[in-house]
């Protein structure tokens, strides 16, 4: 029989218990081991049963285990020690409150992801990971941060395998009243609620669910409310799924609703306003347009009474606005056909006081090759933030080029698109061995702010553990590893029909004693799950080498609609079923937090093989390398950027121009066998007098001290508040009502004026071709402002080494000075030294760029003028 209707029923706990149900419903108890134990000692069994979560473990333990422990003198003591840390976490002074200067009041940080901790399954992969990873981050340096996101009843799937190895999709329900999370209430008791406008005269409302993430409120908006319409109320139903309209909507909700959100919550709790809004990817992109009509409509913080204009509104959200870019790839992209976008703005639904080609012109790809019709969220989320990044040197270079259209007649090098690359949280990733390793050399506080905070001096304390401990911890979690993969390839098999008679082999699979190399991630073309199988019989031979032989964890999930991704997870389960090698290779389905946090620290060599520059940083192997793992990749991501030979291995790329993909393929499989048979295998098996792998001791020492502090999120979030959000913050400060539409008209004025903006005449004090180096010539220049004065534009000298091509590279800019005019021509003189610093080929350019006191950039306008190509024959100086 099915129950008519659920309840959830919540455990009265005896008054010495309460603090229970607070540990339980902050989150910290994920990245906190203390507390954690303590769960696990109510009940044991329940807890495992439980999978960790205080929540639901609460929920089953009987009332006379409850009543047993509210006499337990030994575990209450426990328990006011726990509760007493975590006060002091969430009130004391820590690191962002000894910050100078003044940082943001609040930071409002947007995601349509975030992954927290399994028991709150609402995160795909990477992108959610480091946005939950950034919110423990902010909590453990003190950062005042809002998350803001969508809670999914349907969470991401959950997957298992067929018999053949084809790739199932469940999605289980999920409670919200089951999840560590309360709701959001107003005064007097009732939910609060966001609304938005729909076309013909619809309304979506939206409940707040509320997760405390140490420090950091996370605001989830949940459209599953019963005054919605059916349709409604399944805009949050699944992450990532429906078309193209669903997933319209649910941007529009995360953007919008979650201003309002942010709103709501700050007025009920007194929490400071954020200063800052940060767009986590281009999802939550229409937030900007809700913050301009709160300007617009004299509402926001910036105390207008009569509201902005659009412009001038657009200028002072801009000031406050912070956009990361998380793809190197168009079609990673969403975009919208505009004809959709627009139905849902204007008069008759959202935003009504807005003008709906305003709209569409924020997200329209106007630069060449740009679609017309489709409106692009990251071009969006570009235009109404004055401060970008990427999540890697190497990425950020990858989008500067991505995203060059969008300034134009720059060089990509000046694209303002910086990167602050990746980090992640060390207490949720680091296994408790390791934690309990580097607490015994150098103390628990110490090695607890190693994680948290950083700071090299902390790590460096690494080379003093002797080798046998180093070597014994390994072995340990590799152990560890081998009977948690047994036990979900028994649970897997189960799934797929198998019978307890069948699964006797299971019991064989994988060695402790085995080199083992871990393969997780998400499952699209450009990460190559399948490029380890391109050399079948080579690959056997790796796995089934009588003395160096190597054992493979594989998992991953390919997106529901990705029939080529799951074609490539049946072809490696298919391969991984075979009884030649599937006690050395394995394919764990339904890759999550709980695996992941068992697979990193028992792995030998973390695997990342994306074809390069596709992987925007690829934080799965930093957390590898936390604990002790050696990392052999590509180079891309933030392994381009830290790679040494001292702690990893790097696979050649095989990306020329004139090589396909297949070829492509073949060459860099051949590669990475040649590593692990010559190189990577070799050194694991070798020992030395003490009987051990002293040099592969020597790389995990320095994987740890070295790249330790690097991969950090705590380092991250430094960046981003040194970087990005405390400049953010000056620059919304300054943004006053009378400076935007000061800014707003002047942007206006120089638009216009720009097209009879010019250079006339180049030219220096010297006419031949050939100079010694540390000479210094005059340069003059005469321009041509047309209706505008040498205070709306700066003139400038770029000169450095030129290629055969005659381009600049690291060029020098030097900004030159008004010396006369307007002449009888109009023509103002400008006039500074050209530094010859560098010998061989030479040259120089000049060019006029908009200036303005409150511009991020000079390129921030995209424009700018340089010497028409005969004026530039005729200026004087290229030397060679």
């Amino acid at each position: 029989m099915k129950a008519i209707r659920r309840f959830t029923v919540r455990p009265v706990l005896p008054d010495p218990l309460r603090p229970l149900s607070d540990l339980a419903r902050n989150l910290r108890w994920s990245w906190h081991a203390e507390t954690r134990e303590l769960f696990q000692s109510v009940d044991p069994e329940r807890w495992a049963i439980s999978d960790g979560d205080p929540v639901r473990l609460l929920g089953s333990v009987r009332p006379e285990r409850l009543a047993e422990l509210a006499e337990d003198r030994r575990f209450l003591r426990r328990l006011a020690a726990a509760a007493g840390d975590l006060h002091d976490y969430v009130t004391g002074d820590r690191w962002y409150q000894a910050q100078g200067g003044e940082p943001p009041a609040a930071i409002a940080y947007f995601s349509p992801e975030f992954g927290i901790t399994a028991a709150l399954p609402q995160y795909s992969g990477g992108l959610g990971i480091l946005a939950g990873d950034h919110l423990k981050a902010a909590s453990d340096l003190g950062v005042p941060l809002i998350g803001v996101g969508l809670l999914y009843r349907h969470g991401y799937f959950r997957q298992t395998l067929s018999r053949d190895g084809w790739q199932q999709e469940h999605y289980p329900v999920l409670d919200p009243n089951e999840l560590p999370l309360v709701l959001l209430k107003e005064g007097d008791g009732t939910p609060a609620q966001v609304e938005l406008a729909l076309p013909a005269g619809r309304t979506l409302r939206a409940r707040i669910w509320l997760a405390q993430v140490g420090r950091v409120p996370l605001l989830l908006l949940d459209s599953d409310v019963e005054e919605n319409e059916f349709g409604e109320r399944g805009v949050t139903d699944r992450l990532y799924g429906g078309g193209s309209e669903h997933r319209l909507l649910q941007e529009m909700l995360l953007g919008i609703g979650g201003v309002r959100a942010v709103r709501t919550y700050c007025r009920l709790t007194g929490h400071p306003q954020p200063e800052v809004f940060h767009t986590n990817e281009g999802h939550a992109g229409f937030l900007g347009l809700e913050r301009i009509a709160e300007l617009c409509d004299g509402r926001g913080d910036k105390g207008t009474d009569g509201g902005l204009d659009f412009d001038s509104a657009l200028e002072a959200v801009r000031a406050g606005t912070v956009f990361t870019t998380h793809t190197p790839v168009p079609a990673g992209i969403d975009r919208f056909d505009r004809e959709l976008v627009a139905r849902h703005f204007g008069p008759d639904a959202e935003l009504p006081g807005i003008d709906v080609g305003r709209v569409l012109g924020l997200g329209m790809e106007t630069y060449p090759g740009g679609e017309p019709n489709l409106f692009n969220m990251a071009v969006m989320g570009l235009r109404l933030a004055q401060r970008a990044n990427g999540v890697s040197l190497l990425h950020g270079r990858v989008s500067r080029q991505m995203f060059a259209g969008l300034w134009p007649g720059f060089d990509s090098e000046e694209v303002p698109i910086t990167s602050v690359t990746n980090g992640v949280h060390a207490p949720t990733w680091v296994a408790p061995e390791v934690f309990r390793l580097g607490a015994r050399q150098i103390g628990a506080q110490r090695a607890e702010d190693a994680l948290s905070v950083g700071g090299s001096d902390r790590w460096d304390s690494v080379a003093e553990i002797p080798d046998q401990e180093i070597w014994d911890l390994r072995r340990d979690l590799r152990e560890q590893l081998v009977q948690e993969v047994r036990r979900r390839l028994r649970a897997s098999w189960r799934q797929r029909g198998a019978g307890t008679a069948e699964l006797g082999w299971i019991d064989g699979v994988l060695d402790p004693d085995v080199l083992t190399i871990g393969f997780a991630r998400r499952v699209p073309s450009y990460k190559r799950l399948t490029l380890m199988l391109r050399d079948r019989d080579r690959l056997m031979e790796l796995l089934l080498h009588p003395e160096r032989p190597v054992q493979i964890v594989v998992a991953g999930k390919a997106h529901p609609a990705d029939d080529s991704g799951k074609r490539l997870v049946q072809e490696l389960v298919r391969f991984a079923d075979d009884p030649r090698v599937r006690h050395r290779i394995v394919f764990l389905p339904d890759y999550g937090m709980g695996m992941a946090q068992k697979l990193y620290p028992g792995c030998d060599i973390w695997l990342n093989n994306p074809l390069r520059p596709l992987e925007a940083c690829g934080t799965s192997g930093m957390k590898a390398a936390l604990n002790g793992c050696l990392n052999l990749s590509v180079l891309d991501g933030w392994w381009d950027e830290w790679f040494q030979p001292d702690f990893g291995w790097a696979i050649p790329t095989a990306d020329g121009a004139a090589t396909d993909a297949d070829r492509r393929d073949d060459i860099e499989a051949a590669a990475l066998y040649d590593l692990l048979e010559q190189r990577v295998t070799p050194r694991f098996y070798e020992r030395g007098r003490q009987g051990l792998p002293d040099r592969w001791i020597q790389m995990v020492r320095q994987t740890l001290t070295l790249l330790g502090p690097k991969v950090l999120a705590g380092r991250m979030v430094r960046e981003y508040v040194e970087r990005l959000y405390t400049p953010a913050a000056l620059a919304h400060r300054s943004m006053r009502p009378d400076a935007a539409r000061d800014l707003a008209d002047w942007k206006a004025r120089v638009r216009s004026a720009w097209p009879r903006v010019a250079v006339d005449h180049v030219e220096t004090s010297t006419s031949t071709a050939t100079a010694e180096l540390g000479t210094t010539l005059a340069l003059r220049v005469r321009v041509r402002l047309g209706d505008l004065r040498p205070d709306d534009v700066e003139v400038q000298s770029l000169s450095g080494r030129v290629d055969s091509e005659d381009r600049l590279a690291d060029a020098t800019t030097v900004a030159l000075k008004p010396t006369a005019g307007p002449d009888t021509e109009g023509r103002w003189l400008y006039e500074g030294p050209l530094s010859l610093d560098r010998t061989g080929p030479f040259g120089y350019t000049v060019r006029i760029l908009p200036a303005h006191h409150l511009l991020a950039s000079g390129a921030e306008l995209g424009l700018l003028s340089v010497p028409a190509e005969d004026l530039a024959e005729q200026s004087g100086v290229l030397l060679r």
